[in-house]
């Protein structure tokens, strides 16, 4: 297979979809790798790197997609590359197709098929693809939240771990899940009070036994978060459905129960985001604020740390890439159930449910297409 990795383009998005490691695997087993030249420089791959490994250097964004059979991302296609794309080609990266219609109805158009990162899935309903990006952006967003609870940037001026004599600043977690578990644990290192909530009784239990004794858990519901964003110096949201958009767990009139200079970070922001007054934002421009209170939604946050991100994420997607080189996308996906559910798109209809209802858009079955 004829496997090209453009240049991300995203507004500070220095990620890469492959190291050099991983296309050296490809190439080894007869595939061949084509890379955008200085396409891996922001986590600090150079061209040369990937030569060695075997792979070739094109110069243009242009060039990787009009050879690739199958393209290899981090980010999903912005508008200039909606164009770029063939019918029939593969595009292997995260989508998340619910928080964005003009991306879902480019990509029908296209007629492309569309293997979504986000919503690979085991048996246990574990998403391997997106945990390593999870773990990155869950510790990030207690670093940001500390950053930005100083008053200079817009803060209460509360240091996150307080110092002795003082107490330290008050931590919610909205969700349970990897985001929210290696928050949690990040808080808690920096000698915060946290606590997390989710509406998974069962998994509340088990990081009630893991977690330090700084760390409280809660049930979650509408009465229990009023009561405690009263209080809280740094709100994270963490919230995710897979392949859906995120439930609006604070809305908008709740804002003026906050404390002036409370930080709201949203990392379910690339899902539409669990606060209702979230957007988009970018590491250019990464906060506003709306009646005294800082949000933090930086849709791309691990593409701040590229070195780790980009290890991090080759790790977990390269033994799904060479399933896929191997043996094509079809065949792959009829072998493995894990990769059956990263099928979102395909040639121009909609096979993942929770993509169609997000825009009440025609769903056909995945099976139209993996039935021998």
């Amino acid at each position: 297979m004829i496997i090209g990795i453009p240049k991300e383009i995203k507004n500070n998005e220095n990620r890469v979809a492959l190291t050099p490691a991983g296309a050296q695997e490809l190439i080894k087993r007869g595939h061949e790798v084509y890379v955008q030249h200085t396409a891996g420089e922001g986590s600090g791959f150079l061209d040369e790197f990937y030569e060695e490994a075997g792979a070739k250097i094109l110069p243009t964004i242009q060039d990787v997609y009009e050879i690739a059979e199958m393209i290899m991302k981090v980010k999903e296609p912005i508008e200039e590359e909606y164009e770029l794309i063939r019918e029939g080609q593969l595009l292997f990266t995260y989508f998340h197709f619910a928080s964005y219609e003009p991306l879902t109805k480019a990509m029908v158009k296209s007629k492309s098929i569309c293997l979504a990162y986000e919503t690979v899935e085991r048996a246990d309903r574990s998403l391997p693809l997106l945990i390593p990006m999870s773990e990155v952006a869950g510790r990030m967003a207690v670093q940001k939240g500390a950053n930005y609870l100083e008053k200079p940037l817009g803060g209460r001026g509360i240091l996150l771990g307080g110092v002795p004599g003082v107490l330290p600043a008050k931590v919610l977690i909205l969700g349970a899940g990897i985001v929210g578990t290696q928050a949690a644990w990040m808080a808690a290192g920096l000698g915060a009070d946290v606590t997390i909530m989710d509406v998974n009784l069962q998994r509340l239990r088990y990081l009630a036994d893991v977690m330090p004794a700084n760390v409280n858990t809660m049930m979650s519901n509408e009465f229990n978060i009023r009561k405690l964003i009263q209080n809280h110096d740094l709100i994270i949201g963490s919230i995710l459905i897979p392949g859906a958009k995120a439930t609006k767990l604070i809305t908008r009139d709740m804002l003026k129960d906050m404390l002036p200079g409370t930080v709201i970070v949203d990392v379910a922001v690339d899902q539409g985001g669990c606060i209702e007054t979230s957007r988009p934002t970018t590491h250019q421009d990464p906060t506003f604020v709306i009646d005294d209170v800082v949000h933090y939604c930086v849709a791309n946050m691990p593409g701040a740390v590229p070195y780790t991100s980009t290890l991090a994420l080759t790790n977990a997607t390269l033994p799904y890439a060479i399933q896929i080189a191997d043996k094509g996308w079809k065949k792959a996906a009829q072998e493995n159930a894990e990769l059956v559910l990263g099928l979102n798109i395909i040639n121009g209809d909609i096979v993942y449910q929770a993509v169609a209802e997000s825009f009440d858009m025609e769903y056909t079955p995945v099976s139209k297409y993996l039935a021998d």
